[in-house]
């Protein structure tokens, strides 16, 4: 255990010894002076903090210093009411020298002092720690969301957006405790008060009854010592309820105490002119000493003229700055176009009447949804995907919105905000009125109904949502379509970094060598175009370790990690105890496709006869269509070594058609092939 953290556990033992055990005088010299340097170190670093979060251990800190106060009075009431009188120098010394020996004086000061931390300090910042504490609470929501729309928006990283909501938490923690520990302050007054007068009570007792004396010696002898007690007790503590105050009200700023007190209180130096002929005024027209009055005018209008002085040599240098930066602008202006070239990889644009679908002061959750769905895709698809910057857009139609995908549009729909979206079940319902339209994100027919008819037609089966959600799907969607286009080489650099935190010697077994950067994000690029998740980052890996070694066809490589991954594409497309319904490609039509690969030093391509292609083609979309007519979902089955040309061959006619190897599903798939591609 480290030496500070031994003398915090001796401390607390201390002050357990301190309640049971009497302590000699010499101690209790000791240990008052400990308590006085520990009240002056806490209110010199309060001064010194920027705010409050920077003395974050002061709630706990306080409760310790209290407790250790309160054990020294057991201490020292113990001493003086059972040593006659003897309770040590610290204590007589403040009975005799700080109030010159005279018992009413030192118990008037005694009382003013509590009176002053009680009434006015700890009162005040009780009530201030209990107002702090709940305006923290009630702003967190708030704090919250702006920090996710600062995060959408791109203003702050992520590791910043953690930063600043671990500082909402600790600054709702801090105000919470010091709402309780300000309860130890005033408890301590309180205490301070009740010993005090046990003390002289108990003191006149034990001096008239023990030892003898009359009242006038006993009560000279025990008043002292108690006054001189209650005030080496009452100073640390009034310092203490001054810290307390001072961390309470302490707002954030870029300097300490005195830095900001100088600075604010000093901003207008004009007004020191008016306060130093004020001043000079009361010696003119009062009774008052004039020396005193106009010493005191005479340091406040020299302070002013001083600090005009330098405002007007601050003045000039901002203004000669400003210059600089001006000329400096002016030569760099060819260069400031640079700026310009940024391209978004994801926007979201809207026109000016969909305001309020981002603007959170009127209801809009656009922020949080867009929060949601990165998260939901991250999850979904193994990649970061990149801040969505969002804005308006007043070329656009006022209900009208655009998705681009680094810099082009990809996608646009149109919302009407105070209508729902209703996509029939199938059976259309004549009752059911509205505006026709399409859904965006998958193009059904659909119709925009008025809150009145949403209730019927939920009833009728159709499927009703809101605006929000109709745009949340469609930007999610068209983000899945264009993944691949998103995960560039520095997004695969983040992926390999993070795998190499908990796999260092899987990721030195792929990259740098054999392959690099570039040839994984091909790879990662074109499991995604064919939406299979790359969130298995380490089975990924472990087949380009592999195979990485034979080869750096980008292709191939990404056939073998299909491969690898056959567990997660079955539950992709297949239903567990259902069998997988698919259309298979014919013999003839893999020989063919297997015959007109073409090897090359750059890697493989296909050579097909254009008319033998377009017959595949053909044949490929009416099988589709027919697997469509009977409910099933399109999937084309073939074998492996063909798998990726059969791909590219249909893709550009249905690209959202999956293609499969048989060496992608598990062998305890049962496929039902209700199709059969062939050359016509």
């Amino acid at each position: 255990m480290a030496a500070k953290d031994l003398s915090i556990l001796l401390g607390v033992i201390l002050i357990i010894v301190m309640l049971i055990i009497p302590l000699p005088t010499g101690m209790i010299d000791f240990l008052i002076i400990v308590n006085i340097s520990i009240a002056l170190l806490i209110i010199l670093v309060s001064m010194n903090t920027r705010e409050p979060l920077q003395f974050s251990i002061f709630p706990t800190l306080l409760l310790l210093i209290t407790l250790f106060r309160l054990g020294l009075n057991v201490s020292t009431t113990r001493a003086i009411l059972g040593n006659q009188g003897d309770a040590g120098n610290v204590i007589e010394t403040f009975g005799q020298f700080v109030v010159g020996g005279n018992a009413l004086v030192g118990f008037v000061v005694f009382v003013i002092l509590v009176v002053i931390q009680f009434v006015v300090i700890t009162k005040g910042a009780e009530r201030v720690s209990e107002v702090g504490a709940r305006f923290t609470l009630d702003a967190m929501p708030g704090k919250q969301m702006s920090i996710d729309a600062d995060l959408n928006a791109g203003m702050i990283s992520d590791s910043e957006a953690r930063e600043r909501r671990k500082k909402i938490e600790q600054e709702a923690d801090f105000y919470g405790s010091m709402d309780g520990a300000s309860k130890f302050v005033k408890g301590d007054a309180i205490a301070g008060i009740i010993i005090v007068l046990i003390n002289i009570i108990f003191g006149l007792v034990i001096g008239m009854v023990q030892e003898g004396l009359d009242l006038s010696s006993a009560a000279g002898k025990y008043t002292l010592l108690t006054v001189g007690d209650g005030l080496v007790s009452q100073i640390p503590a009034l310092l203490i309820s001054t810290a307390t105050g001072i961390v309470v009200t302490r707002a954030a700023s870029e300097g300490n105490l005195g830095h900001d007190v100088t600075k604010q209180l000093l901003a207008y130096p004009n007004m020191l002119f008016v306060a130093g002929g004020t001043i000079a005024m009361l010696g003119f027209f009062t009774p008052i000493n004039a020396f005193v009055t106009t010493t005191v005018a005479l340091v406040l209008g020299v302070g002013g003229f001083l600090l005009i002085q330098k405002e007007k040599k601050q003045h000039v240098f901002e203004e000669e700055a400003s210059d600089t930066e001006d000329r400096e602008e002016d030569i760099k202006s060819p260069e400031s176009v640079v700026s310009l070239l940024q391209v978004d990889p994801v926007e979201f644009e809207f026109g000016y009447g969909l305001i309020p679908l981002a603007d959170a002061n009127q209801g809009g959750d656009l922020l949080d949804r867009v929060v949601m769905i990165r998260r939901q895709l991250a999850i979904e698809l193994g990649m970061i995907v990149p801040v969505i910057r969002i804005r308006d857009n007043i070329q656009l139609q006022p209900n009208e919105y655009s998705i681009k995908i680094k810099g082009n549009e990809v996608a646009k729909g149109e919302l009407l905000l105070d209508h729902f979206m209703a996509m029939s079940p199938g059976v259309d319902d004549e009752n059911i009125t509205g505006i026709d339209t399409v859904e965006p994100a998958f193009g059904l027919p659909a119709l925009w109904i008025s809150e009145e008819v949403k209730d019927q037609a939920e009833l009728a089966g159709y499927t009703v949502v809101d605006p929000p959600s109709v745009v949340s799907t469609h930007l999610t969607e068209v983000i899945k379509r264009h993944a691949h286009e998103l995960i560039g080489r520095q997004e695969t650099k983040q992926l390999i970094d993070h795998l190499n935190e908990s796999y260092p010697t899987l990721v030195e077994d792929v990259t740098p060598n054999p392959l690099s950067v570039g040839e994984i994000q091909k790879v990662l690029s074109q499991l995604l175009k064919e939406k299979v998740s790359i969130r298995n980052l380490p089975i990924i890996f472990e087949t380009l370790a592999d195979y990485g070694q034979m080869s750096k066809d980008t292709d191939l490589l990404t056939e073998y990690v299909r491969q690898a991954l056959s567990r997660q594409i079955t539950k992709q497309y297949a239903v567990p105890g259902e069998p997988l319904y698919a259309v298979t490609v014919s013999g003839a039509v893999e020989k063919a496709v297997a015959d007109a690969i073409q090897q090359t030093d750059h890697g493989n391509y296909l050579n097909l006869d254009p008319n033998t292609m377009q017959s595949i083609i053909e044949s490929a979309m009416r099988e589709m269509e027919r697997m469509q007519e009977m409910g099933q979902m399109p999937l084309i089955l073939c074998s492996p070594a063909v798998r990726m040309y059969v791909r590219h061959i249909i893709e550009r006619y249905v690209p959202q058609v999956p293609v499969l190897s048989y060496n992608e599903l598990e062998p305890t798939i049962e496929v039902q092939s209700v199709g059969v591609v062939n050359i016509s």
